[in-house]
């Protein structure tokens, strides 16, 4: 029984955040879209069999498929959910002046980039009425994880330790302690801990961490503390007015897209890792974390971080995703000519290739990350 509960913490909440992300972002598409004049055949959470549906006035089928892994929304005389070609010629004259397919490039580039677009305003507008109501978000600074081989490990800093005061200077949050790590200029570095209600003094040299286990740095060889962060967020009480609410919400979805940005240009360069790439299962995973073991405040922080990384990644310019639409219709305001349905043809069944690899990747790290937690 108790796997059964244990199993649905992760489900539940899974289901309720891919839902909701999928949902804000279609619907970027579909509003955009009616305002364009193009009609909405299909609007769709999750794929698969239909387990319900419901067409409105303006003929849009509504409905909920039986795998919540995502969702659509297919627009007038498309032939598929993704919009790359679509056969108009049964539709009447009044229909055609609805369909995707016939509007100017213009239209559509505004269309595919609204999806994007409403997971980023989405986020802004989670984070401005936490800032507006509660407070200002951070990181509290607590050791969640000890790299092995690092600084920390060696001199006795613990999972669940909270840094107080580095080379005493007082710390707040956990953006401080890389800050106060790299102004140190050689000796032993000290730190002052609270551990079970009891402070204690620490003094240690910092280490060189092995680049097996730790991101490559701008200077690999620069010493490091060794520690990474837990998923648990503090409200610091500050009263913000609502125009500095927004103003600082789109600063932090601004910073969490650099970061994400020059994360990826590591991967790629082969400064980092690509074993931190995950899917759907560390979603999973780091939903169900959070769900049972942090707040409601926790929970959608990361909605609203992973509401950001959806629409940044949804504009890759990878065919298929938004941003190959993107692309395809930027070249076809410029040279005022439209690529022909075979070359879309061909475009995004490459496109549908990448993504296969890309899940296929993905999917692979979440299960060696799983095994590894569960068994190491």
């Amino acid at each position: 029984m108790s796997w059964l509960i244990d199993s649905a913490y992760y489900i539940v909440p899974f289901i309720i955040l891919l839902g909701i992300l999928v949902f804000v972002h279609e619907f970027g598409h579909f509003l955009v879209a009616r305002m364009c004049g193009v009609a909405v055949s299909e609007f769709s959470i999750g794929f698969g069999k239909k387990l319900w549906g419901r067409k409105d006035k303006s003929g849009t089928e509504w409905r909920i498929g039986a795998i919540p892994l995502g969702g659509y929304c297919k627009f007038l005389g498309d032939d598929d959910a993704a919009s790359g070609t679509g056969d108009v010629s049964s539709l009447s004259e009044e229909d055609k002046k609805r369909a995707f397919s016939t509007q100017n490039p213009f239209k559509k580039l505004a269309i595919v980039v609204a999806g994007p677009a409403a997971n980023y305003v989405f986020a802004i507008l989670i984070f401005a009425s936490i800032f507006f109501f509660l407070g200002k978000i951070d990181f509290p600074p607590v050791v969640g994880d000890i790299i092995k081989g690092g600084a920390a490990e060696a001199g006795g800093v613990l999972k669940g330790d909270r840094i107080i005061s580095i080379n005493g200077k007082q710390i707040k949050s956990f953006s401080q302690i890389a800050q106060e790590v790299a102004m140190h200029t050689g000796g032993d570095i000290k730190l002052e801990i609270k551990r079970h209600g009891e402070i204690i003094k620490k003094s240690f040299p910092l280490k060189t961490v092995p680049l097996t286990v730790e991101p490559k740095q701008t200077n690999p060889n620069r010493p490091l503390l060794g520690i990474r962060s837990i998923n648990v967020v503090e409200v610091e009480d500050v009263d913000l007015s609502l125009w500095q609410s927004f103003s600082d919400a789109t600063y932090e979805a601004w910073r969490i897209t650099v970061v994400t940005l020059r994360g990826i240009s590591q991967m790629i360069t082969g400064q980092r890792s690509a074993d931190e790439v995950g899917g759907i299962i560390r979603i999973a995973e780091m939903s169900g974390d959070i769900t049972k073991t942090s707040g409601f405040i926790d929970f959608v922080a990361f909605m609203a971080l992973l509401s950001i990384n959806l629409g940044l990644i949804n504009l890759f310019p990878i065919p298929l995703l938004d941003g190959g639409h993107v692309v395809i219709y930027t070249l076809e305001i410029v040279t005022r000519r439209e690529l022909s349905d075979k070359i879309k043809e061909y475009i995004f069944k490459f496109g549908f290739l990448i993504l296969i690899a890309l899940m296929l990747f993905a999917t692979y790290n979440d299960i060696v990350h799983i095994f590894n937690r569960w068994f190491s």
